[in-house]
């Protein structure tokens, strides 16, 4: 895949790979991982779209400076801003936890304006549910303190270990493990990657998205919720909550999907993406 940076005017910049040919369809990936969570998904779309990678800032080899302010409305602003860039005034846009949470925000900011969605796992407009990202939000408030910045980033290394990635499919697919490894392979004694996740964790908002509940009946493209039937961080009843609420929504969900969705059953969430990004709303629920 061929690598790529983007310029966001205040001088922000994502790292991002892109493979394929046709429209832009950009997939942001979960909170500690990278883009590689979502690389099994390539080769079941590369030909139809031209599949677009980033990493997010703060991950993988985007934006780590401590010069921004890593609030929700920033990241969402730049998250629509890399969008709009790579795929034009009406994107094709999709992504997976952290990544599709910023998205969310983008279009409820209304500073991003999607073609078509694709809303993998993630919270939606409940509390935070993933135990290992609460912690790290926690801890990572302490990057801030001189001599505690490097020794952050050394342990989040040492914490968060391949078998991490095992844990995160339902399958266990051997493969998982190198998506956990390479996240977090070139962070060690980062002291401006500390420094800009303690910003990120002060101002993170953890509590139910409420407000969420309003913008969904406001979002005016097709949206797919493509969910996992044994992800116990976001359960389907999230994901059929929203659905009641968005005009132009569709479920579907994976069997023997966990967390790793793109890993525990690629071919079939590319097939999801690619048939709902040639139909649009398609069928409101349907569990395989």
């Amino acid at each position: 895949m061929k690598l790529r940076l983007y310029h966001h005017p205040d001088g922000a910049r994502v790292a991002y790979r892109e493979e394929g040919t046709g429209p832009a369809l950009v997939l942001w990936h979960s909170a500690l991982l990278s883009h590689r969570e979502l690389v099994p998904l390539v080769e079941g779309l590369a030909h139809r779209h031209r599949v677009v990678l980033p990493d997010l800032p703060l991950h993988g080899d985007s934006e780590d400076r401590p010069r921004h302010p890593y609030t929700l409305d920033w990241l969402g602003e730049l998250v629509a801003g890399f969008c709009h860039d790579v795929g034009g005034p009406r994107p094709l846009v999709g992504g997976h936890g952290l990544g599709v949470e910023l998205v969310l925000r983008a279009v409820q900011l209304g500073v991003l304006h999607p073609g078509a969605l694709v809303v993998m796992p993630n919270r939606m407009h409940r509390p935070g549910s993933d135990p290992g990202w609460d912690l790290w939000l926690r801890v990572a408030r302490a990057g801030s303190a001189p001599g505690l910045d490097r020794l952050l980033m050394h342990g989040a290394r040492a914490a968060l270990r391949p078998g991490r990635g095992l844990r995160l499919s339902a399958t266990a697919n051997p493969q998982a493990a190198d998506v956990a490894r390479h996240a977090l392979a070139d962070v060690g004694g980062n002291a401006d990657l500390a420094r800009s996740w303690a910003m990120l964790a002060r101002s993170w908002p953890r509590g139910p998205r409420r407000d969420l509940l309003d913008a969904y009946g406001t979002i005016d493209a097709p949206v797919l919720l493509l969910w996992a039937d044994a992800d116990r961080r976001y359960p389907v009843d999230c994901a059929l909550e929203a659905l009641d609420l968005l005009p132009h929504g569709s479920l579907r969900v994976l069997p023997r999907t966990g967390y790793l969705i793109a890993y525990d059953d690629p071919i079939g969430a590319a097939r999801e993406i690619a048939a709902f990004c040639g139909r649009g709303v398609g069928c409101r629920t349907s569990f395989p």
